[in-house]
């Protein structure tokens, strides 16, 4: 058996994440991707390489940067993958969320306060 290059499994590790993020499971994320499950599994796992054809749909499909697959992002309070998220949905669900983190961001004011 082949050993796995510390690099793909860095960028699996990193679409996973991403993937997951996005409540996507691998049978959907294939299916956006137009590649089958076991190929996302080994992508993921690290086990094979992502072209960069690939690498550029998984990014759009996830909106994602390249960069954030590539070289990971810093979590703290990142909002750009919040951000990403916020901008796929549809203009009715965007209003559900955008009055829900209203509705968040005022109790944790009101939280604050106490």
């Amino acid at each position: 058996m082949q050993e796995k290059k510390a690099i793909n499994v860095e960028i699996g590790q990193r679409i996973k994440e991403h993937r997951e993020a996005a409540g996507l499971t691998q049978e959907v994320f294939a299916e956006m991707i137009g590649l089958g499950v076991k190929h996302v599994s080994a992508m993921e796992r690290g086990a094979v390489g992502v072209s960069l054809p690939t690498l550029k749909t998984v990014c759009k499909v996830l909106a994602v940067s390249s960069d954030s697959i590539l070289f990971g992002t810093d979590k703290k309070n990142d909002i750009s993958l919040l951000s990403d998220r916020l901008a796929r949905l549809t203009p009715k669900q965007f209003k559900i969320a955008e009055a829900m983190m209203s509705n968040l961001l005022e109790a944790f004011a009101t939280n604050q306060s106490e």
